[in-house]
């Protein structure tokens, strides 16, 4: 065996069933506005559970927050846009500055979510906004 072919093996890492786990792309944004641009920001991630028939607060976020569904369905009605539906395993990233309003417009399931966002530190989740919801 040549020295170089064993020094490339070497170099591979070992799980204990010898296989590498493999990422698999949920979302890619290739283009988003409204990041925080100061010196520090805060990385934050939440879950959320609502119940059936539950919904959040009508809003708007000051960066763009990326939501992830792990059970349910969610569905987002962002202000000047058709709803959208996102199903488990989805995830989509909700515009900064937009008013909207999650549901979970199931009967009988849960929905489960993760959300992620980078935003300046202290500064909050959501600013309520009055109306639609």
């Amino acid at each position: 065996m040549a020295a170089g072919a064993s020094l490339k093996r070497a170099e591979v890492p070992q799980t204990l069933s010898g296989r590498l786990a493999a990422p698999t792309v949920v979302l890619r944004e290739p283009s988003v506005t409204g990041m925080p641009t100061g010196a520090t920001q805060e990385i934050r991630v939440l879950t959320a559970c609502f119940g059936p028939g539950d919904r959040t607060a009508f809003n708007r976020h000051r960066t763009a927050v990326t939501v992830h569904v792990l059970e349910g369905h969610f569905t987002a009605e962002i202000e000047g846009r058709a709803p959208l539906v996102i199903a488990p395993g989805q995830a989509f990233v909700e515009p900064p500055e937009l008013a909207h309003v999650g549901h979970n417009r199931s009967a009988t399931q849960p929905l489960r979510v993760v959300v992620f966002y980078v935003i300046e530190p202290e500064a909050p989740f959501l600013d309520p906004v009055g109306g639609l919801g």
